[in-house]
C-alpha cells in the first residue's frame, strides 16, 4: 500500500507551557495527553492548534473528550458568525480507550480532508519528559506496518 507523501513534527508542551510560534499551515494535529491541564490552559492551546492551521485533529489521553470539544470551541470563536464550511471547518475526535497505535493507524488511514491534502502532521506531546525518539519511532513503526498492509 502506498501512503500520501507527508512531513511530521514533534512538539514537546509540558502543562502550562508556552505555546510555540509557528507558521500557520494547513494540517493534521495529534494531541498526546498525559498530563493534567488547566480549561484555560487547556482553551489557550485549542485556540493555538486553531490558528496555527490545523483542520483535523485527534486527541489521545487523559480526558482526551475534552480536547475534542475545547478544538471545536476555538474553532467557532475563530469564524464567528460565519457558516461552518468544509474551508473553515475543524474536524476533530477523541480516542479514549484506544492504544495510541490506533491513533497512528487512525491519522493515516482515515484523517482526510474534503478540500486539501493535509501534508504535515503536527504531534502534540503534552506530558512532563520530552520524548520524541520514542513516539516517532511508534509513528513511523505504524505507517510501515501499513505500507506492507499489516496494521497492528
Amino acid at each position: 500500500m502506498s501512503l500520501r507523501e507527508e512531513r511530521v513534527e514533534y512538539i514537546h508542551l509540558p502543562t502550562g507551557s508556552p505555546l510555540p510560534s509557528l507558521e500557520p499551515t494547513p494540517r493534521r494535529v495529534i494531541v498526546i495527553v498525559e498530563q493534567d491541564v488547566s480549561s484555560d490552559w487547556q482553551d489557550e492551546v485549542s485556540k493555538w492548534i486553531v490558528d496555527t492551521g490545523c483542520l483535523y485533529m485527534m486527541a489521545w489521553g487523559r480526558d482526551c473528550s475534552s480536547w475534542d470539544d475545547s478544538v471545536d470551541w476555538a474553532n467557532r470563536d475563530r469564524i464567528g458568525e460565519a457558516e461552518l464550511t468544509d474551508e473553515n471547518h475543524v474536524m476533530t475526535t477523541w480516542h479514549a480507550d484506544e492504544p495510541l497505535s490506533e491513533v497512528f493507524f487512525f491519522n493515516q488511514m482515515c484523517a482526510w480532508h474534503p478540500m486539501l491534502d493535509l501534508e504535515l502532521v503536527t504531534i502534540l506531546d503534552v506530558t512532563e519528559h520530552e520524548r520524541s525518539s520514542d513516539i516517532l519511532l511508534a509513528y513511523n513503526q505504524q505507517r510501515k506496518a501499513l505500507e506492507l498492509g499489516n496494521s497492528e
